[in-house]
């Protein structure tokens, strides 16, 4: 099988998946291959964070031409794996010079299923692009090897359900599970998000601390519509996934000073059954009083587009704040601006490259250690 992921965040997932039992994987460019049973496919839809697709190879071949794709493909028993009153769509990834467009390769892909069908039953299954019942994956590499998968989440699996509301600016689930992980949180101290917004990395945060699946919740996989599913199997890798709940004794915070984006915090909070969980404060990130203990701050700032000139003071107020009321705190920021990380007036412990969508990141880590108030000269976030 293949768990696809964002670039950066491969170790965090295979780490995923040997908690999850799994001892065979291989790391791969933003994805990880691992091998499993059924049960463990479900697994891995149901508690992996960090992934946003799970694959499951079915055929793999060797093709010269265009013409050789449509006639491999049209060899599959796909009735074998759904109906012909089903719909289907083709994801396509291609880097083989034999087709000038991706596309292409779907098209002939489509054709080939399609007239499989006919030639069968007298009737082709409709084609849906946006949501179909089975999702088939076909990736083609500079060899010309084509490996053929379905695709056993249907949806991404960062679309957890519980987010119907979306500031300016969010982070993807997966991303901010990513960055939780990343920061390597032991769970026995606070967690604090400056910038809350929709609430994203507080629910995966308070996800993450009470050991709660983050699919739990979700209606609908891809694998529900292969016939090979497995309902009983299913229910019951759910029922010991909600087993497995446990208390977290600390707080979870959220600051943010727009009503209206709290507001969307607050429903999306509620929407993921999390409400007595998560503690949320309306007011500037300057003003707020952490609560006593040691702790983690883990944010995603503006970048610099909602708020136009002023970024280079917000983040030098960042650093400011760390130092003054948060002694031996660590504290994590993710941006893409640069030069606005600069301004945060501390040295980085750790700096790690990642995409927040297309935009080129650093997750840098700051470390306020108590009895010190010392600001230290902030090195270029690429240098070593």
């Amino acid at each position: 099988m293949l768990a696809k992921t964002s670039f950066g965040l491969e170790e965090v997932l295979a780490k995923e998946l040997r908690d999850l039992g799994v001892n065979e994987l291989s790391i791969i460019n933003r994805a990880v291959s691992f091998t499993g049973d059924l049960e463990m496919l479900y697994k891995a839809n149901i508690w992996l964070r960090t992934a946003n697709r799970i694959l499951l190879p079915i055929h793999q071949f060797r093709i010269s031409s265009i013409d050789d794709l449509y006639n491999q493909c049209k060899k599959i028993a796909w009735e074998d794996y759904f109906g012909v009153d089903q719909s289907f769509a083709i994801d396509a990834t291609v880097f083989s010079k034999l087709f000038k467009h991706t596309q292409f390769a779907a098209y002939r892909s489509k054709d080939a299923i399609a007239d499989r069908f006919r030639d069968r039953f007298g009737k082709r299954p409709n084609v849906e692009k946006d949501h179909p019942d089975v999702r088939i994956n076909i990736h083609i590499d500079t060899l010309n090897q084509v490996t053929i998968s379905l695709d056993s989440s249907g949806d991404p699996l960062f679309k957890r359900g519980y987010r119907d509301s979306r500031s300016i600016a969010p982070l993807k689930e997966d991303l901010a599970a990513g960055l939780i992980l990343l920061s390597e949180w032991d769970k026995n101290s606070h967690f604090v998000d400056l910038f809350c917004g929709s609430g994203t990395l507080l629910i995966e945060a308070a996800l993450i601390a009470n050991n709660i699946p983050p699919n739990i919740n979700r209606a609908v996989f891809g694998f529900m519509n292969w016939k090979n599913f497995d309902e009983k199997l299913f229910d019951q890798v759910v029922e010991e996934a909600l087993n497995q709940e446990v208390d977290f004794k600390y707080d979870i915070i959220g600051i943010e000073i727009d009503g209206r984006v709290m507001g969307m915090s607050r429903a999306n909070i509620q929407a993921a059954g999390l409400t007595d969980k998560i503690r949320l404060f309306k007011r500037d990130f300057k003003d707020f009083k952490p609560p006593h203990g040691d702790g983690i701050i883990v944010s995603n700032p503006p970048y610099g587009e909602r708020i136009g000139e002023n970024v280079d003071d917000l983040y030098k107020q960042l650093g400011d704040t760390f130092k003054e009321r948060y002694d031996g705190w660590s504290g994590w920021i993710i941006s893409s601006n640069m030069e606005a990380l600069k301004k945060v007036g501390l040295r980085p412990s750790r700096k790690i490259k990642l995409y927040n969508g297309s935009l080129e990141c650093r997750f840098m880590k700051y470390d306020m250690y108590k009895g010190t108030k010392k600001i230290h000269k902030l090195q270029d976030p690429d240098s070593k």
